[in-house]
């Protein structure tokens, strides 16, 4: 018996880390995905999976009833939604435009402006997790934006995310998703700081990684960065790179809601140095070794 497809026609804008691992759910859950990234074999890599190739932004927007996009940063994002050629000019009165990305409340306030003119559905939908996370469709997506909207993509959210939360009309999915990452980032410093401390000490470097997976400060978050920190593995799934451009993202927000974040700042200067070493494609969580290098270990 033949399963029927899902009606929705989606387009993914955006094949990268995130983008592949949750682009390939959606072409396991039966959407028809018409796919586009600039990178040549990042889009052959998808349409190898399954999906469509497109020849450009334009042509997913006329094309799809609901589009995805998972873009790295401000810059890419308004160039894609708001171009000439992009998503909201292009997109079918009704069109869903599902964005992904990590970017500020800012820009994705223009591109709602934009997209409200337009009878464009415009759907904020951050999400937490990385690219491992992705690929088990595991991620938590918190989405903000018309109800209408979110009650169209929940199908598309359930197939990428294990878990939801919808939490406003604007930006609010912007807002939560730099606090989960303001969280992440001040915690990869501490995990630093910790384990520098510790293995100066003496302490076994497995058996003290051992302990914190096994206490209360073990949160999903140490116990998924144990494994590859005891073979000091510091292979990229969020890199350095990456988590600098979310705090500063954070940081700009704080300033302009005027809050105190000194933690963030002093973790900020932490990825700096990382970066400053050769470290900016390692993993977020190589903050330890920048840490250690500062204390003279080897």
């Amino acid at each position: 018996m033949n399963e029927t497809k899902p009606a929705l026609r989606v387009g993914f804008i955006g094949i990268g880390n995130m983008g592949l691992p949750m682009g390939t759910n959606l072409l396991k859950a039966g959407y028809e995905v018409l796919a586009f990234d600039l990178a040549q074999d990042r889009l052959d890599e998808i349409v190898a999976r399954g999906a469509v190739p497109a020849v450009s932004v334009a042509q997913v927007a006329r094309e799809s009833d609901a589009i995805v996009t998972s873009l790295p940063n401000d810059k890419v994002f308004r160039a894609v939604a708001l171009g000439p050629d992009g998503v909201v000019e292009n997109a079918r009165t009704g069109a869903v435009l599902m964005d992904t990305s990590t970017v500020s409340a800012t820009v994705s306030a223009e591109v709602a402006d934009a997209a409200l003119r337009r009878g464009v559905q415009y759907l904020r939908s951050t999400v937490s997790g990385n690219g491992v996370v992705a690929a088990a469709a595991a991620l938590t997506v918190m989405a903000s934006g018309p109800k209408d909207a979110y009650e169209l993509a929940l199908p598309l959210i359930n197939a990428i995310g294990r878990r939801e939360f919808y939490l406003g009309q604007a930006e609010e999915a912007r807002l939560m998703k730099l606090a989960v990452n303001l969280m992440i980032s001040v915690s990869s410093g501490m995990i630093g700081e910790a384990l520098t401390l510790g293995r100066k000490s003496g302490l076994d470097w497995s058996k003290m990684l051992d302990v914190l997976a096994s206490s209360h400060v073990a949160s999903p978050m140490v116990l998924y960065k144990v494994p590859p920190l005891k073979d000091r593995d510091f292979t990229s799934t969020m890199s350095a790179i990456t988590q600098t451009k979310d705090v500063d993202l954070i940081l700009d927000c704080a300033a302009q809601s005027h809050v105190p974040l000194p933690l963030t700042s002093a973790v900020r200067g932490m990825f700096q140095g990382l970066i400053s070493m050769d470290g900016g494609e390692d993993d977020y969580i190589a903050l330890v070794k920048h840490v250690e290098t500062l204390s003279g270990v080897a």
